[in-house]
């Protein structure tokens, strides 16, 4: 069954230079590519995709990360990519962590979908679209807290 998470996030905090649903993205995306998964980070636009790509190479010193920009590195992709509308994924990924406000259809073509659901106003109705648009193609809905 295909599964989409939406994680609750209560706070807007820029640390690092990174919102707090970027930061959350990154380290979900290590969590599950330590656990096998092969990840897409979707991102809004370029200059998001450059900011999550430079958090990613100085996310810890203790571990390389493996991870590319869409179109760059090994021609399968590395086990954690990041792309924007522009620049597209071909590879399939065993889960897809979501910064787009707005539904997009690549995202109905994978098995697992991270999603977020900021506390601005705006972010929140956009975020109940999204919810409603996995649902109706029959997408299991999950609702959770940001891990600690």
């Amino acid at each position: 069954m295909k599964i989409v998470t939406f994680y609750l996030l209560d706070q807007h905090v820029i640390k690092h230079g990174l919102i707090t649903m970027e930061r959350l993205a990154c380290n979900l995306a290590i969590l599950h590519w330590r656990a096998g998964k092969r990840v897409l980070i979707a991102c809004e636009n370029n200059e998001q995709a450059r900011k999550l790509d430079n958090a990613l190479w100085t996310q810890t010193t203790a571990a390389f990360i493996p991870h590319n920009l869409v179109g760059e590195g090994p021609q399968d992709g590395a086990p954690i990519e990041i792309s924007w509308p522009h620049r597209r994924c071909n590879v399939p990924r065993d889960l897809i962590i979501s910064l787009i406000p707005t539904c997009t259809d690549f995202a109905f073509s994978c098995h697992e979908v991270i999603d977020f659901v900021p506390n601005e106003e705006y972010l929140k109705q956009l975020a109940r679209k999204r919810y409603k648009a996995y649902r109706s193609v029959g997408f299991q809905l999950i609702t959770a807290q940001p891990p600690p």
